[in-house]
């Protein structure tokens, strides 16, 4: 563990500077989600592939809150190689909200790799994107939910199914 020293009071007056800069609003969030259900393949001991259904706004990868509207549909995900162990217990936490309507945040915009696509209910799993590792599985408080766009679209019982893949 790394401990911070402040040896000088010029040390601790500069990062006391640093620490009250203000900083620019960004949101590093890839996918805000209310997950009603998951599927875990080909079982919960040691999945492989995942399944998220529930209603969904993913980043369009660019700085601060901008999302594409939410939609309703499933995530299809095969576990991120660069960490198998990340990426089951993170589907864990999302097996554990599963169904409870609360609001969840998972991934990082900023990844090279894609995100993956919301894919309409009556699409059958196909290729699976790599899971979109970030930050953790992050479960966004309650008062947010009243105030916050994306919030109540993800909650809006309105929000479209998503738009199903055409065949290649």
């Amino acid at each position: 563990m790394h401990r911070l020293a402040l040896r000088t009071p010029l040390t601790f007056v500069a990062m006391a500077g640093l620490l009250a800069v203000p900083l620019p609003k960004s949101d590093p969030v890839a996918v805000y989600a209310v997950v009603d259900r998951v599927i875990l393949a080909p079982n919960a001991t040691s999945p492989t592939t995942i399944q998220i259904w529930g209603t969904f706004a993913v980043t369009d990868q660019k700085p601060g809150d901008n999302y594409q509207s939410a939609v309703k549909g499933y995530l299809y995900y095969a576990v991120n190689p660069s960490n198998e162990n990340a990426s089951r217990a993170e589907w864990t936490d999302l097996q554990g909200l599963a169904g409870s309507k609360a609001i969840v945040g998972f991934g990082a915009k900023w990844q090279r790799l894609p995100i993956g696509r919301v894919r309409c209910g009556t699409e059958s799993v196909g290729q699976p994107d790599v899971y979109p590792l970030g930050l953790g599985v992050i479960k966004m408080p309650e008062q947010r939910n009243t105030g916050w766009p994306i919030a109540k679209e993800l909650l809006s019982a309105s929000a479209p199914a998503a738009t199903c893949a055409k065949p290649r």
